[in-house]
C-alpha cells in the first residue's frame, strides 16, 4: 500500500471521532487504531512481510505539558481544538481577526479557523463571555484537544 495513502488514512482517523479503521485492498490489510499502532499485513504467500509502522503516527489523548497549557493565573472556560490542523485567527491574511482579547462573544460565534487537509474549518465558541486569552499564535499547528482560548 502507498505510504501517501497510509498518511491520509492516519490523518482522517486523527481528525474524526472514530477510534478504529480497518481497510482491505486486495490481499493487503491495514488497521489503524487511535492511540495504537498502524498494522500492515501482506498476503500469506509473501516471503518477507512488510515492517509495521511505528506508533509515533498516533495523536496523544492528552496534550503535552508546556506552552500549550493555559496559564494557571487565568480562570474561565477553555475552548479546545476539535481537530488537528493549522490555527488561523482571521479568514484571510489581510482580514481582521475573528476575536481579540477583551472582546465579548456569544456561544456559536466563529472565533478562528483550523485548516486541515486544505479545508478551512470555522471553529465556533462553545460558550459565551469575554475572551480572556488567546493561547495559540496565528499560523501555528495545533493538536486535537489543545487549548486555544480562555473565555471568562
Amino acid at each position: 500500500m502507498d505510504l501517501r495513502k497510509l498518511k491520509k488514512l492516519i490523518d482522517l482517523v486523527q481528525e474524526s471521532g472514530i477510534a478504529e479503521l480497518e481497510i482491505t485492498e486486495g490481499e493487503e490489510k491495514v488497521k489503524i487504531v487511535k492511540g495504537g499502532a498502524v498494522e500492515v499485513s501482506a498476503p500469506p504467500a509473501a516471503s518477507n512481510p512488510p515492517p509495521r509502522a511505528a506508533p509515533a503516527a498516533t495523536v496523544p489523548a492528552v496534550p503535552a505539558q508546556g506552552a500549550a497549557e493555559p496559564p494557571p493565573a487565568q480562570e474561565g472556560h477553555v475552548v479546545k481544538a476539535p481537530m488537528v490542523g493549522t490555527f488561523y485567527r482571521s479568514p484571510s491574511p489581510d482580514a481582521k481577526a475573528f476575536v481579540e482579547v477583551g472582546q465579548a462573544i456569544k456561544e456559536g460565534q466563529t472565533i478562528c479557523i483550523i485548516e486541515a487537509m486544505k479545508l478551512m474549518n470555522e471553529i465556533e465558541s462553545d460558550a459565551g463571555g469575554v475572551v480572556k486569552a488567546i493561547l495559540v499564535e496565528n499560523g501555528q499547528p495545533v493538536e486535537y484537544g489543545q487549548p486555544l482560548f480562555i473565555i471568562g
